[in-house]
């Protein structure tokens, strides 16, 4: 398919509001590969999209493909409206790493080295199956699963690059037909063939239009047990996808890697709470909130992103934080499987893939990180050294901003 070279053009975004080396990378999408140096490349809404970033701005160039008529599609270039949504930003980062870090001594700590961790805004289709795939699972293989064999065996093709054809996600309609579970099953995905295939016949045919998008208008607890009726979706697929996609900003997805940060730092696993239960999956979410604020998952996804291995050349401090927790049951919940009874635990990701980003990591991406780490340590130290007061009352908050795109 031929396609229409688009120019570069770029987008007034800090480094300390969007760190993209290291978003790209921390487990939230698994589509997006690093390209040229520097450059992260992967198809949205129709589009090859590829993006890079310097101090000040954040570049991009979409590639459409061009329709038989010789026309791009869409007529109406939407790439940084796109682009805007999918990073959330119209979310000040600065001001949201401002307060977790007046409330926890811990997330300080990172936060003058995790600076730009924020949250993408994903599709929620294309969210919910990444996770699906992601039970016992690393992100070197999610990615492999999603974009070399589920987007290259059943998603339509958008054209070629250098050598490289992309394709876009399937929708749910290509992922139910009879003979797709076998297919997945051929293409590696073990169990989760089942999930995916049966997950997408839901939403295609017993599910009214758009309900899995409409999720965003409902409150979280509503949408979280809505998820749990689909197949393959336990407590933690669910919190991720509405933390990911579906603007629930107070969703903490815990599995066993969160489970290790929460009792080294936090002060849980004392006792009899030696293992992730589903009261001690709740009591940590809740803890968090309150820790916090309604932004919790946010500032959740930068302490998981600081303990992964992929970005162990980063070192930050060690902190110790007393954290009083409650006695909780130690009951052992696992999701079974529908086949064989093969056990899907509350598991996101222990990333342990060393040939993954740290040895493509460019000298662009490694200056990225360096600079905005420095920047927000200053902004830090100014504000501490000014004895600056935050004006919690006075901002205007995440949450704020969620409740009024659900009234559009």
């Amino acid at each position: 398919m031929a396609l229409a070279k688009g120019e570069w053009r770029k987008l007034p975004v800090a480094l300390s509001e969007l760190c993209l080396s290291s978003v790209l990378r921390c487990g939230q999408s698994f589509r997006w590969k690093a390209s040229n140096p520097g450059e992260w490349t992967c198809t949205l809404n129709g589009r090859i999209l590829t993006l890079r970033q310097e101090d000040s701005h954040l570049h991009y160039r979409a590639i459409f493909p061009v329709t038989t008529a010789g026309a791009t599609s869409p007529r109406r270039d939407d790439t940084a409206e796109l682009i805007h949504d999918y990073f959330n930003l119209d979310v000040n980062l600065t001001e949201l790493y401002e307060r977790w870090s007046a409330a926890d001594a811990h997330f300080l700590k990172k936060a003058v080295r995790f600076a730009g961790i924020r949250m993408l805004r994903q599709d929620p289709w294309e969210n919910l199956v990444s996770f699906i795939c992601s039970s016992n699972n690393n992100i070197s293989r999610i990615s492999q699963m999603v974009v070399d064999k589920l987007c290259a065996t059943f998603g339509p093709k958008l054209g070629e690059i250098d050598g490289h054809t992309y394709h876009d996600f399937p929708p749910p309609g290509a992922l139910m037909g009879d003979g797709t579970e076998q297919t997945l099953r051929e293409l590696g995905f073990g169990y989760r063939a089942k999930y995916i295939s049966t997950t997408a016949r839901i939403i295609a045919q017993e599910r009214p239009a758009g309900w899995l998008d409409g999720l965003r208008k409902v409150d979280y607890r509503d949408a979280h047990e809505a998820l749990l009726e689909l197949s393959g979706v336990g407590p933690k697929v669910a919190d991720c996808v509405c933390l990911m996609s579906l603007d629930k900003t107070e969703a903490v997805p815990v599995d066993t890697h969160v489970w290790q940060i929460v009792q080294r730092d936090y002060g849980f696993g004392r006792g009899k709470h030696k293992s992730l239960t589903k009261a001690t999956y709740e009591a940590i979410g809740d803890h968090f909130r309150k820790l916090w604020g309604q932004e919790a998952g946010w500032a959740q996804t930068v302490l998981f992103t600081a303990d992964l291995k992929a970005f162990a050349d980063v070192k930050t401090e060690e902190v110790k934080t007393e954290t009083a927790v409650g006695e909780v049951k130690t009951e052992n919940i696992k999701e079974e499987a529908e086949d064989g009874g093969e056990g899907v635990k509350l598991d996101r990701e222990l990333v342990d893939d060393k040939e993954n980003a740290v040895k493509k990591e460019t000298v662009v991406e490694q200056e990225v990180v360096r600079k905005a780490k420095r920047s927000l340590k200053l902004e830090v130290g100014n504000r501490e050294n000014q004895n600056v007061s935050l004006k919690l009352e006075s901002m205007t908050t995440l949450a704020d901003r969620v409740k009024r795109r659900r009234r559009r």
